[in-house]
């Protein structure tokens, strides 16, 4: 087939240096028999190291031209194609077919990685861990700690529910076409659910979201629609504290004084 030719809409950039291949593949460490699912496997890069590895994997592939070159490189017993936007998949539907905990990996598509990353949420408890490359910025902001200026919304909510960890960094020379910005790999292992705080998440998310809508406010005036200010000392959270300054329990110990 003709070379492919990248898709700006897509935000496509592919992968093709062996050695930032080869260390992607060793942080996942695919085995055989294990539910892997790669997302947007473009050309294959990485797909063909983790079939040679784990058997057979599941991957979900937007690009209808992409999608037929994968079909003509792999057998279907070695790969399941779902030629679909991530965004769009049922992803409940894809944790339930066959059995074990899913492990998630892939070079996500910068415009709509931090979406994705809400979608797989609900999920977190089908999934053993997840591996993805990412625009570097939006790492940081997973990983960002209380009181920086990368810490809000993205960081609370997922450091609710996953272990973070960044591994290394992907220098843009390591794509085609090279991206204008770094990119960053990061490893999430969902916290066990006997570990997770007994809190609604429902009310976890609308009280995370209230505090970093207008992040300059104080919680006092952030939370006036979700928490009087008495339930918010009665959280043992200053009312004239800013969310960002606010660590993780914080959130939660608010999200109980707002049922």
């Amino acid at each position: 087939m003709n070379e492919h030719r990248a898709r700006r809409r897509f935000s496509q950039n592919f992968l093709h240096d062996p050695g930032i291949i080869a260390r992607i593949v060793a942080a996942i460490d695919p085995q055989p028999g294990q539910r892997i699912v790669e997302i947007g496997p473009g050309l294959g890069a990485i797909t063909e190291h983790l079939i040679a590895r784990a058997g057979c994997i599941t991957a979900i592939e937007i690009d209808r031209d992409l999608a037929a070159r994968l079909r003509e490189r792999f057998d279907p017993a070695q790969l399941e194609l779902i030629e679909a936007d991530a965004l769009a998949v049922d992803w409940h539907d894809v944790s339930r077919s066959g059995g074990g905990a899913l492990r998630i990996a892939g070079n996500l598509p910068y415009h709509i990685s931090t979406p994705l990353l809400f979608a797989l949420l609900p999920i977190a408890d089908r999934v053993h861990d997840q591996h993805f490359m990412l625009q570097k910025e939006v790492v940081d902001r997973m990983a960002a700690r209380p009181g920086g200026k990368d810490y809000g919304r993205l960081s609370v909510m997922l450091q609710f529910r996953y272990r973070i960890q960044r591994l290394f960094l992907v220098p843009p020379g390591a794509f085609r076409p090279a991206p204008a910005v770094q990119s960053a790999i990061v490893r999430m292992r969902p916290v066990a659910a006997t570990e997770l705080p007994d809190v609604d998440a429902e009310t976890f998310a609308k009280v995370v979201t209230a505090g970093f809508t207008q992040r300059r406010k104080t919680l006092r005036n952030a939370l006036s629609q979700v928490l009087p200010e008495a339930a918010i000392e009665t959280a043992q959270v200053d009312p004239g504290a800013r969310a960002e300054t606010l660590d993780v329990a914080a959130f939660v110990r608010l999200a109980r004084a707002a049922r």
